[in-house]
């Protein structure tokens, strides 16, 4: 087993990958699955969802944003979704409203779980993960909770298994 490289958050963060970008805890870089055809789907199809409701709603979704959890912690979701205003920085130090995984083929559940639970743990109300292979949405709370529909009460606004996978 080889040695593990610290490199600076500085480093991190003027860094690009050639590929998927990466993760960052503690000066080790974190590497990410490699998406598919089905988890980009997915990806694209929630992103546009919350985009067009952008005006009306408020809402602000990203992309694959770097989010800095604390000084030294920096992770990747596959979607989050601002609310009601812009983050002020490049790479927000804020919790959004929403923060959505999409499981690829090779994600480990353990490893999935434990980044849901630090996007739940620094505040983001509402953290759902989406499984494009099974048709399955869930829920993060205390664990996760396989859900018929994926909600945001305070805004009225409900996701059904046939808006993600028609």
């Amino acid at each position: 087993m080889g040695a593990k490289t610290a490199i600076s958050v500085e480093q991190y963060l003027h860094t690009t990958f050639p590929d998927v970008d990466r993760e960052y805890r503690d000066g080790e870089i974190l590497n990410r699955t490699m998406p598919d055809y089905l988890h980009a789907k997915t990806q694209l199809i929630l992103g546009a969802f919350f985009l067009a409701l952008k005006n009306a709603l408020r809402l602000y979704p990203c992309s694959e944003l770097r989010l800095r959890l604390s000084a030294n912690t920096f992770l990747i979701p596959d979607i989050c979704v601002f609310h009601p205003e812009e983050p002020a920085l490049a790479v927000p130090d804020q919790p959004p409203l929403i923060v959505i995984e999409t499981l690829s083929p090779d994600d480990r559940m353990s490893d999935v779980r434990a980044k849901l639970g630090e996007f739940k743990a620094w505040g983001v109300p509402h953290v759902w993960l989406v499984d494009p292979h099974g048709q399955l949405m869930y829920t993060c709370d205390q664990g996760l909770a396989e859900v018929p529909s994926l909600r945001v009460p305070e805004l009225n606004l409900e996701i059904t298994a046939s808006d993600i996978f028609a």
